[in-house]
């Protein structure tokens, strides 16, 4: 099997790297030999985070959906750590809102539902486009191989709830550019996959009571609790690892189907 990669030794960039899936990954990716930029937001904890991992991660303070930011960060990782092989989007907000409220005879903020979109779709583009430029530079392997973009959606794409049409349409973007990117970079060897997980142990979820977090778990067939963080940055560098999967989403999710 001399076509399977290794992350280690790999160079990744991780946006929403801070907390949550994205901390997760950055934290693995250091573990298994990989050297790793934090992409989060100025305010977030990754200059802690990125110190207290050593010296092979980095914090880029940016917002995704910033051009100059972005570019810095990518910047940053080839400065550093000398190229960009693999670019993880963790960073995504949400927000709870149903298309019309009857009650108060008041539609759904535009701007919510815009901001949303931008920061879930565009800022995604924005650092797979900026990203896979590092990634053409690199030396391909034996297979062609240059690079691997990883994004995250949702099982909301697939089965959102009330109150989700501007999360859901957000991450029914992503899904939806997933496999022509995938085509566009075929050509250089960079690989495009998009994990959708299910109900995870994030600090999205945090904010919960213990008790709607206990029934959320049991909608779970099995295993039948929140996914641990750990288990989505398994799956990232599993797919990392791999050079056949491309151009796919990927439910990571206990088997869930979300109700209405």
């Amino acid at each position: 099997m001399a076509n399977i990669r290794c992350v280690k030794g790999m160079v990744g960039l991780v946006t929403g790297g801070a907390s949550g899936l994205g901390r997760a990954t950055v934290e693995r990716l250091i573990q298994n030999g990989a050297s790793a930029v934090i992409l989060d937001l100025p305010s977030s904890d990754g200059p802690a985070l990125a110190a207290s991992l050593g010296d092979r991660c980095a914090f880029a303070p940016a917002d995704v959906t910033s051009e100059a930011d972005v570019q810095s960060a990518v910047s940053l990782a080839r400065e550093k750590f000398g190229k960009l092989d693999l670019a993880v989007n963790c960073a995504g907000i949400a927000v709870a809102v149903k298309t019309y409220n009857f009650k108060k005879d008041l539609p759904h903020s535009l701007e919510d539902f815009q901001r949303v979109i931008n920061v879930n779709i565009a800022g995604t583009f924005n650092v797979i486009r900026l990203a896979v430029g590092a990634m053409g530079k690199n030396e391909p392997d034996a297979d062609g191989h240059r690079g691997c973009i990883i994004n995250t959606a949702s099982v909301a794409a697939f089965d959102g709830q009330v109150g989700q049409a501007a999360y859901s349409a957000s991450k029914g973007g992503i899904v939806g550019m997933t496999l022509p990117i995938a085509r566009d970079l075929a050509p250089m060897g960079i690989r495009v996959i998009t994990i959708a997980p299910g109900l995870f142990s994030t600090p999205l979820l945090a904010g919960l009571p213990e008790k709607v977090r206990s029934f959320l778990a049991r909608q779970v067939p099995f295993p039948s609790r929140l996914g641990d963080p750990a288990e989505f940055a398994h799956l990232v560098t599993a797919l990392a690892e791999n050079p056949m999967i491309n151009g796919e989403v990927i439910r990571l999710d206990g088997a869930i189907r979300m109700q209405p």
